[in-house]
């Protein structure tokens, strides 16, 4: 799941939180038919969910679910009625006899809920999240809509259940909705039938999945199907958005075919439907219907600037990782997220090359590094959690994606593809947890990780190293010296890549559990440059201070991501023509964006990298304007402007010229419709400045 508007926990709970016991029900569901149907006026609706299960221990007399939200009205088996009461927040059935292990336990729940409204702050989620069953009335950026939620824990919020991803079931949703409106939820169609409240749509989703898996979604939906393969792919959006729909979403069976050649594991649904909803910036990974939010949905002009091909991917690749294969229970998120989210750059490495992949990559570390900087750190697996959101943070998303890249390279491509291939089959339908993974490893390649597990997996942080170097003339060698500045000690392979005169070399070395290690490095001549983790490999802060020689050298000559790192070390270092020189005639786009944010540069300079073909260069140099004679300059390329995000860049750029003639071009544009609202704010914020 890809969320971007939940509540980052706070270091507090962290040293405070309770631990977890054991989850255990004393039974197995095996199956939920859930029949629902609403009342959009006054967001009302009624339920019955049939509930089959088998006991795991004899005597069994009394079944626990997870109940909230709705009230409910009876509890039936095949004989009657069944005693039951209703705590807050549960439902406790009494059985009508002791039920042995095994044998099959079959009762119907019915109930009813009024003037729906779940807070979702109670539950760790951000305001605007609407936890369970929400009702959407009508406005101008949407239909009125019926949609459920259900993770972490909302699927409780519009179905008793056992509410606990440990516990897979079948599933069927029955939903009877307004003549006209679309039904769509996990697995097939069966039915749609014409009935007198409206039609009736039945959806049955044979192979387990959990519950927070469960999805339904109603309304006014225009589906836009793929037609180019046998599985069945739908994009379902509303109808002012059809025209959109492929744009947003048509690289999904791509994505599919390039997963399922990935993980060595076929698609594993009968479908993949992908449905916007409003309210989430992200999505949610229900199993074979994915939701997104309707932000996602863009316009010809913001395609370059607000694509969705990481978000299709990174849900896409949820079904396998959290949808066929689960984590054991919350505090393995990892196994969901960490892998979905190292599909995104998997995806992005082969759609766009290794530049572009090795950036995302980069993106992902340094995002968990500013986490861990600034708010917590914690290990992967992690059992101090208060409600379940709190695994779902950057640690279990971008950390998570960064060890299993390590994890990777120290594997092999090949040894580490045949262990996840190993760990879908044996774990299909089911959970898995960290040390499933590690066995998965030993079973297909013999290699033992354990200590790669328990530093990268089970203990929080990373390394901090402080790199040095220096050139010994007289035994002509490089000595590397390598500090590590935190506690505890990590040990790993590092690739160090040196280059003289005479080439490249990159010569593999062992970092130790100390504090302090030298590497004398033979070389043929004084290196011009030294490159610590050649190849990008390890999640680590690097504190590594080079002359301003070396880092042009790298500038200049090095991979893109080296060139990146020397173009933003070289800020205040006096090389104003070497970055100039980066800015204007770097291959990759990234580094000439770097080289115009380190440059100190004049308005003319600015001006001319305004006009660079890629739109995040031409925004990066629209921010360094401030010069009041430049105003007519930023009007014009706000005229002219074919992206939304330098157009705002533009505006902003006038606020800071404090030009008071530009507040009615600035009011202009605050009316303008753009993607999540970017130039509206990027308007206001600039007539705060001018008036």
């Amino acid at each position: 799941m890809r969320r971007l508007l939940l509540l980052t926990a706070a270091t507090a709970w962290l040293a405070a939180a309770p631990r977890p016991g054991p989850f255990s029900r004393g039974y197995d569901v095996e199956r939920y038919r859930i029949e629902l149907s609403f009342h959009q006026a006054t967001h009302s609706f009624r339920g019955t969910t049939r509930i089959s299960l088998r006991p795991v221990l004899d005597a069994f007399t009394d079944c626990e679910l997870d109940a909230e939200t709705f009230r409910v009205t009876s509890v039936r088996d095949d004989r009657g009625k069944l005693r039951f009461e209703q705590p807050p927040g549960k439902l406790k059935v009494h059985l009508r006899r002791p039920h042995r292990r095994g044998e099959r336990v079959v009762f119907t729940v019915a109930y009813e809920a009024r003037h729906v409204s779940v807070d979702p702050l109670q539950y760790g989620m951000a305001k605007g999240y609407h936890l369970g069953l929400s009702f959407k009335d009508e406005s101008p950026d949407h239909p009125r809509l019926i949609h459920t939620l259900s993770f972490p824990e909302g699927a409780r919020h519009w179905f008793p259940c056992n509410d606990h991803p440990a516990d897979k079931a079948a599933s069927e949703i029955i939903a009877t909705v307004r003549d006209g409106d679309q039904a769509i939820s996990n697995g097939k169609l069966v039915s749609a039938t014409k009935t007198a409240a409206g039609t009736r749509f039945h959806w049955v989703q044979d192979k387990p999945h959990s519950t927070y898996l469960f999805v339904m979604a109603a309304g006014p939906y225009v589906q836009v199907p793929d037609t180019s393969g046998a599985l069945p792919v739908n994009f379902w959006v509303y109808p002012k958005d059809k025209a959109d729909a492929v744009r947003a979403f048509g690289r999904t069976r791509e994505i599919l075919r390039f997963f399922e050649r990935e993980y060595g594991v076929p698609f594993p649904w009968d479908k993949y439907d992908q449905i916007t909803i409003p309210g989430i910036g992200g999505g949610a990974e229900s199993t074979s219907a994915t939701v997104i939010g309707d932000v996602q949905i863009h316009d010809e002009k913001a395609d370059k600037d607000f694509p969705t091909h990481w978000l299709v991917a990174h849900e896409a690749a949820h079904q396998w990782w959290g949808n066929l294969v689960t984590m054991r229970d919350w505090s393995e998120a990892w196994i969901n997220e960490s892998f979905a989210t190292y599909g995104e750059y998997l995806y992005s490495k082969h759609s766009l090359g290794e530049d572009e992949g090795a950036l995302n990559l980069m993106e992902k570390r340094d995002t968990y590094l500013e986490e861990a900087r600034t708010k917590h750190r914690r290990p992967l697996v992690w059992d101090g959690w208060q409600t379940p959101n709190q695994n779902f943070d950057r640690h279990s998303y971008q950390k998570g994606a960064a060890v299993l890249h390590m994890l990777r390279w120290i594997m092999g491509d090949d040894p580490f593809r045949k262990a996840v291939t190993r760990l879908l089959e044996k774990h299909a339908y089911s959970t898995a947890d960290a040390r499933d993974f590690l066995a998965s490893i030993r079973e297909t390649s013999g290699q033992r990780l354990e200590g790669f597990f328990d530093q990268w997996i089970y203990r929080a942080g990373h390394p901090v190293f402080e790199v040095s170097w220096e050139w010994m003339e007289s035994t002509q060698v490089a000595r590397l010296k390598v500090l590590q500045r935190q506690n505890p000690l990590f040990e790993t392979p590092v690739e160090v890549g040196i280059v003289t005169a005479g080439g490249r070399k990159v010569h593999r070395l062992r970092i130790e559990a100390k504090e302090e290690q030298s590497f004398d490095i033979a070389c043929d001549s004084k290196p011009l440059l030294v490159r610590f983790d050649q190849g990008d490999h390890l999640l680590m802060e690097l504190r590594f201070e080079k002359s301003v020689d070396e880092l042009v050298f790298q500038l200049q000559h090095d991979d893109a991501m080296g060139r990146l790192w020397a173009a933003r070390q070289l800020k205040n270092r006096g090389e104003e023509a070497a970055l100039r020189r980066a800015a204007r005639e770097d291959g990759f786009w990234a580094v000439r964006r770097a080289a115009v944010e380190s440059a100190q540069g004049d308005a003319g300079f600015f001006r001319e990298r305004a006009a660079d073909p890629k739109s995040t260069v031409r925004a990066a140099a629209l921010r360094r304007i401030s010069d009041p004679r430049e105003s007519g300059f930023l009007v014009e390329r706000f005229r002219r402007e074919d992206s939304y995000l330098a157009q705002a860049e533009a505006l902003r750029a006038l606020g800071r010229t404090g030009d008071r003639t530009q507040a009615p071009l600035l009011r202009e544009a605050a009316r303008m419709q753009s993607p999540r609202g970017v130039l509206r704010r990027a308007a206001e914020e600039a007539l705060r400045q001018v008036q």
